[in-house]
């Protein structure tokens, strides 16, 4: 009988932005382990691939791993697999980005290990008809999908034993179908089992072939796994039982694969990714009953494969953070790719877009937009890396650009193409993003000295296992199960910490409330704000290069308007907002289409107040601004106000009408002024997520609540002033 064969193409991956403790932590528990077990088992090929951000590191921090690699290379027992070199999806981005990243990971891997590769990883599995055009024009000769793209393109499960020739307007590629199977039997079963699903394999399908993609750190870093690989020696005895079974059964390199054999045929698959990534990218109701669905199907895979998900895309419209990000990145890459192909350029030029380049490649590192057991979106620093990076790239391009009008400019566009005009304000200190839809609210607002942007928090939403934490008890550690099958929490009573915005978290929302609320009704987001104030459309009537006036026409009692003025400093700049509410009957009264506004997650909330019910005795405004720096609870990072400094996790009042928040580690100061106020309202935004290692509670910075203490009903107008004050300081 023909020997069957054995594709292991292994990923490894760390995102740009990472702490320094968790790569070493991942090198210590994964990689290395792993390449040290496999340099005792010599007839044990793979295919390998290390992520860029990685690479960079193990350069830098174990240069030694990098003379381990050209070993096993040299001997023939690993080959080194390309990709984007700052781990994109390559589906979103442009496609002279995806030349330029799939470019520099190979001519990476030539000049350090000699090769340039013939295949790439293809980042999170995310696939598109159109990408054998992009991948050919590339170099690129073969990646790797999972079994699922290929299932529900119609293929059996007999069909996958071998690779095939994807194709787009004439351009190919080969195809390696992994098995989802092997997935979830390596490392977590007994070797035996997997030994026996091949060989069941090979019976079946003689002089054949399974492939399986997976991670690196399912070898050390996921719970459990390095005691189960390292110290039980899972690892070790399985390469053992590939050496031992090579009578019958044969592990080769992905390219060796492809050259010994030819394709089984063509394939034509419709856009998709990973199984699990199908239902973590829909809307948490559609995602529950996917998930109940998929789960009704169990004991019919036939068709189970037909249900299909969601796409990757969809991560864009279910999560505006992520899509804000994403339309950043791709407007400075335009600028970028318009700078360079507009003529000629000066050396020194030239090395400064250069520079610019690779921030923005940088900035498309995937993991920062999108969420599932893995995706980073919830993770803050992951999210402020890439902000950093387009915020220095940006900076770049403007001073390169040598033009006024670049530098203090201002445009109504529709920056995050979602049907409706923002307003995108900028100078050589500031970028700043109004939206009049959502109450004449700011979700952007970079600081270009310091390379940051200030808002950055996250919009605390409904998501499927919020149930699956709330009605499970406490499990046990994990001894080693996939992550896909754990129930795991980083800290006890984590569902009762779950509350939901009703809005995004923007700066400058306008809030009025009944008159009775406390500074904690405001921390469980139980104001019961009016909504029309809050979250209206609200018109531009005027917009220059550093201001903006809207108005939200209310119903015949009342209206409101807001104008937003910009001004550049030496260190900094400063953004004023003055507002103003006026009304002739109650000023809180909701309108009837206050009441069929929705909240977070998608509820219709009944206001108290709306037409037809008593409108509150009294009202209180206030004028919220959100900030993120990161660490709630390091000396460096503080509030500061009526002669007392608190830790950025505080929750509490600060009593007058000015206060500082200052990062000694980033080097800027926020001070806000809000004249007659006598008051601020502070609680941090922590979200409840999923991780690999479990439920944890994320801060997302701070919801800041400048309160106007006077009641506010029954007068003409009222009228305030919130001044944010954004200055580069020493540390």
């Amino acid at each position: 009988m023909a020997r069957f064969h054995l594709v292991l193409l292994i990923h490894a991956h760390q995102p740009v932005g990472n702490f320094e403790p968790v790569l070493e932590s991942a090198y210590t528990a994964s990689y290395l382990p792993f390449i040290e077990v496999l340099e005792r088992h010599p007839n044990v090929c793979v295919g390998l691939h290390y992520s860029g951000p990685l690479l960079e590191w193990l350069e830098t921090s174990h240069p030694e791993f990098f003379d381990r690699l050209r070993h096993l290379c040299e001997r023939g027992q690993v080959e080194l697999v390309g990709g984007g070199f700052y781990e994109p999806v390559l589906i979103a981005i442009s496609p002279s980005d995806q030349r330029e990243q799939i470019g520099r990971m190979a001519a990476y891997l030539e000049r350090h290990f000699g090769a340039r590769p013939r295949g790439i990883w293809l980042t999170e599995r995310v696939w598109e008809p159109s990408l054998p055009s992009s991948l050919a024009a590339c170099g690129v000769e073969y990646t790797l999908v999972d079994d699922h793209h290929f299932l529900g393109a119609g293929f059996t499960p007999g069909q996958l034993c071998g690779d095939y020739v994807v194709e787009d307007h004439g351009a190919t590629v080969r195809l390696f179908a992994g098995l989802k199977a092997l997935r979830y039997l390596i490392p977590f079963r007994p070797v035996d089992e997997t030994l026996s699903f091949l060989r069941q394999l090979g019976s079946e399908h003689p002089g054949g072939m399974a492939a399986m993609g997976d991670d690196c750190e399912k070898f050390g870093v996921w719970p459990g796994t390095h005691k189960l690989c390292y110290e039980d020696g899972w690892l070790e005895q399985f390469f053992s039982a590939l050496e031992s079974a090579s009578d019958w059964l044969e592990t080769m390199t992905p390219s060796g694969a492809l050259a010994a054999k030819p394709p089984l045929g063509r394939a034509d698959l419709g856009t998709a990714s990973y199984m699990e990534m199908s239902g973590w990218t829909l809307p948490t109701p559609a995602r529950e009953r996917f998930e109940l669905l998929f789960k009704e199907f169990e004991s019919r895979p036939d068709a189970q494969s037909f249900l299909r998900g969601g796409i990757w895309r969809d991560f864009f419209s279910k999560y505006s953070e992520s899509n804000l990000l994403h339309m950043k990145m791709l407007r400075v890459s335009r600028e970028l790719h318009r700078l360079t192909t507009a003529g000629r350029i000066g050396l020194k030029r030239r090395e400064r877009l250069e520079s610019a380049r690779t921030l923005i490649l940088r900035a498309q590192c995937n993991d920062a937009y999108w969420h599932g057991v893995f995706g980073g979106l919830y993770s803050p620093h992951l999210r402020t890396a890439l902000w950093r990076a387009l915020v220095e790239a940006e900076s770049i391009l403007a001073s390169s650009m040598q033009n006024p009008e670049y530098l203090s400019a201002c445009e109504q566009i529709d920056f995050d193409a979602d049907g409706r005009a923002e307003i995108l304000l900028r100078s050589n200190s500031y970028a700043a993003l109004i939206s009049p839809h959502d109450g004449g609210t700011v979700p952007m607002l970079d600081f270009r000295p310091a390379g940051i942007t200030l808002i950055n928090s996250l919009m605390r939403r409904p998501e499927a296992y919020h149930q699956r934490l709330r009605s499970a008890a406490e499990d046990a550690e994990s001894d080693g199960t996939s992550i896909h099958d754990q129930n795991r929490s980083k800290e006890p009573g984590l569902a009762d910490k779950l509350v939901y915005d009703r809005w995004p978290r923007n700066a400058f929302r306008l809030l009025v409330f009944d008159a009775v609320r406390t500074v904690e009704d405001y921390g469980r987001l139980c104001l019961e704000e009016n909504a029309a104030l809050a979250g209206g459309n609200y018109s531009v009537i005027g917009a220059g290069t550093d201001q903006a006036l809207l108005r939200l026409e209310g119903n015949k009692n009342w209206s409101a308007e807001k104008e937003f003025r910009f001004a550049s400093r030496k260190d900094g700049f400063d953004v004023t907002c003055a507002f103003s509410i006026d009304e002739t009957g109650s000023a809180a009264a909701a309108t009837t289409s206050d009441a069929s506004l929705p909240a977070g997650d998608g509820t219709p909330i009944a206001k108290p107040g709306a037409e037809g019910a008593a409108p509150a005795s009294a009202q209180r405004v206030g004028m919220e601004v959100v900030a993120n720096m990161l660490a709630p609870d390091v000396a460096n990072r503080y509030f500061e106000g009526a002669g007392n400094r608190h830790p950025l996790g505080f929750a509490g009042v600060i009593t007058g009408d000015k206060l500082d928040i200052t990062d000694q580690w980033q080097r800027v100061q926020v001070t806000l002024e809000a004249a007659g106020a006598r008051e601020f309202w502070i609680a941090p935004i922590e979200t409840i997520s999923e991780s690999e290692d479990g439920f944890e509670r994320v801060y997302q910075g701070s919801q800041i609540l400048a309160v106007w203490q006077s009641e506010f009903s029954g007068i003409a107008q009222w009228s305030a002033t919130l001044t944010m004050c954004v200055s580069r300081i020493s540390r």
